[in-house]
């Protein structure tokens, strides 16, 4: 059977390189608490969200088509398994159609087999279907 990794699609009025760069904008959509940058292959960052910390490194970068952000440490206190995103990646993949772009999200390791998949998954929800979506359409997200 496959797993059913948490995925996400939202599609906006704006190009791919707009989608793009503002994925990268993570302090404005995601996390008020970010360090680092997100836009490059290689790139490092981590963000906060109290106890909360996820770094993540770029491990792929294709401008305005792909990004893959590889978690490489994690403390996530509210579980028994308190590193469970660790080796997991976020992958963002940009589609141009017509005048709009369609986003499609996936967190490769985010099941429902795991701990965090309930509450990872609305939140995930919330980040990306009205905070990034708020960021794109209106130039102000919602970060946590």
């Amino acid at each position: 059977m496959e797993q059913q990794n948490y995925h996400s699609t939202i599609t906006t009025n704006v190009t791919p390189h707009q989608a793009y760069t503002s994925i990268a904008r993570v302090d404005a959509w995601w996390a008020k608490n970010f360090n680092g940058s997100a836009l490059h292959e290689g790139d490092i960052f981590s963000v906060r969200f109290g106890e909360t910390t996820v770094t993540f490194s770029i491990s792929e970068a294709i401008p305005d088509k792909k990004t893959v952000w590889h978690v490489t440490d994690c403390y996530l206190p509210w579980l028994k398994n308190k590193t469970e995103w660790t080796n997991t990646s976020i992958v963002w993949e940009l589609k141009s159609e017509g005048n709009t772009t369609q986003i499609d999200m996936t967190h490769v390791g985010l099941t429902p087999e795991v701990e965090c998949y309930e509450s990872c998954n609305k939140g995930w929800n919330e980040h990306i279907n009205d905070s990034l979506r708020q960021l794109l359409t209106d130039g102000t997200g919602n970060p946590t």
